[in-house]
């Protein structure tokens, strides 16, 4: 995930992929519905347990809750300047929080706690996408985009990483390294395997998941500049960036979801049946009816 300051940069060397059909996994006759359209830019979205999704309007400094029956509320007004989002199982929201560069646990009635707030003893360069993995250990991206509401003019660390947080730890470790810029990541349901959006790299990848919480066994899934990431029930993972592109396990592309802004972030799926694929994309929001069901 990133924001708007660095999108026309992006699309410039973006690697556009043939417009195939849309996929199978779309419901029949289904296409992206606009929620609304109010937002600076949308980024983040992560379903709780019921099917409510949160996402960020990261200029405006915001989260926002999206529920079952379609209402939109503002949850948090300050909120670190959170870009992407993941729920843990006891509800929690996981934030990537670039204002001071920190990782937030943010309670069901908002309440915020610092997890990590820099790596041996260095500023993380800006926490962008995370993913929990099933053991509650948290996965998160630290690519650096210069922010206009920062002094600094250069990172603390030179690296851009993935970096892991065992549970019941304070202190990350990394998970993987050698990228241009990792921002994208999102992992399988029984937490064996990893993907990482590579966005300036123009890949993703596929990680296996080590003892302990590393990621190793890199294999490239896919060759193109992608924001964020969703899985499905059947392990085909969603591409986002020139609208979704879908491919399966074997890296196959299976379709392409044109959605009707210059960008496409970020996607989960939500509902409450989870089969509803939730799009942040720019100043607007996004759904789309869905044959299969949210995998990660």
């Amino acid at each position: 995930m990133r924001y708007y300051s660095t999108l026309f940069a992006c699309l410039l060397g973006m690697q556009v992929f043939a417009q195939d059909s849309i996929p199978a996994t779309v419901a029949d006759h289904a296409q992206p519905t606009l929620v609304s359209r109010q937002f600076a830019f949308t980024e983040g979205p992560a379903a709780d347990k019921e099917g409510n999704v949160y996402f960020t309007d990261q200029p405006n400094d915001k989260i926002w809750k999206y529920n079952t029956a379609g209402q939109l509320s503002v949850f948090l007004e300050k909120s670190g300047r959170s870009n992407g989002l993941y729920m843990d199982a006891k509800g929690n929201i996981i934030a990537c929080a670039d204002e001071h560069d920190q990782l937030l646990s943010i309670s069901p009635k908002g309440k915020i706690k610092i997890l990590v707030n820099n790596f041996g003893g260095h500023r993380l360069n800006g926490p962008n996408d995370v993913w929990v993995a099933p053991n509650g250990g948290i996965y998160f991206t630290d690519p650096y985009y210069q922010r206009d509401y920062w002094e600094r003019k250069q990172p603390d660390i030179k690296e851009e990483r993935v970096y892991y947080l065992a549970p019941g730890t304070k202190v990350p470790v990394i998970a993987a390294a050698d990228f241009v810029k990792p921002n994208g990541i999102i992992g399988t349901r029984d937490g064996k395997q990893v993907y990482v959006a590579d966005i300036n790299g123009g890949k993703v990848y596929r990680y296996h998941v080590n003892k302990d919480g590393t990621l190793s066994g890199r294999q490239l899934m896919a060759s193109a500049t992608t924001d964020g990431l969703a899985l499905d029930s059947e392990g085909n993972l969603y591409l986002c960036g020139n609208g979704i592109t879908v491919i399966n396990k074997n890296g196959q592309q299976i379709g392409h979801i044109p959605v009707p802004e210059s960008w496409t972030a970020n996607a989960c799926f939500g509902g409450k049946d989870n089969n509803i694929l939730f799009i942040t994309a720019g100043t607007g929001i996004y759904t789309l009816k869905m044959k299969v069901k949210g995998g990660e």
